[in-house]
């Protein structure tokens, strides 16, 4: 089979495409977690202060100080948070906040993946689907 000037450069745009698309979806690696498997089931609550954020894709993570202890908090992906109500202002260091989710199953490990979150006395609820 042989290929005109005009197959291929259709052929390359093509290519093209499809490259600068797989190269604009996210990198995740290969031992991060998804879902709820590494979370235990029961609720657990948790209140301390925030101490840094980082929000962003895939989740946000938020450290509180909790009595001296470090805690990490897992929120919700961008568009979660937005349709909670939640803004980067919820997040700012020094806000005290209580959490209330899944605590990992490594009871070793100071995380816990948030379903819904109190600041300023306000009740944001990232998973509504969730009972």
């Amino acid at each position: 089979m042989t290929f005109g000037r005009r197959t291929f450069l259709r052929y390359g745009l093509v290519l093209g495409m499809l490259a600068g698309f797989a190269a604009a979806l996210p990198a995740t690696p290969a031992h991060a977690h998804h879902g709820w498997r590494w979370a235990e089931d029961g609720n657990f609550e948790i209140t301390g202060s925030i101490v840094l954020a980082r929000l962003g894709n895939p989740h946000g993570l938020v450290r509180i100080d909790v009595n001296g202890e470090h805690w990490t908090i897992e929120v919700g992906q961008p568009w979660r948070n937005d349709r909670a109500g939640l803004t980067d202002k919820h997040f700012a260091k020094g806000n005290e906040i209580t959490v209330s989710g899944h605590r990992s199953k490594d009871p070793d490990e100071r995380l816990v993946k948030a379903e819904r979150l109190i600041i300023g006395g306000k009740t944001y609820d990232l998973y509504p689907e969730r009972d």
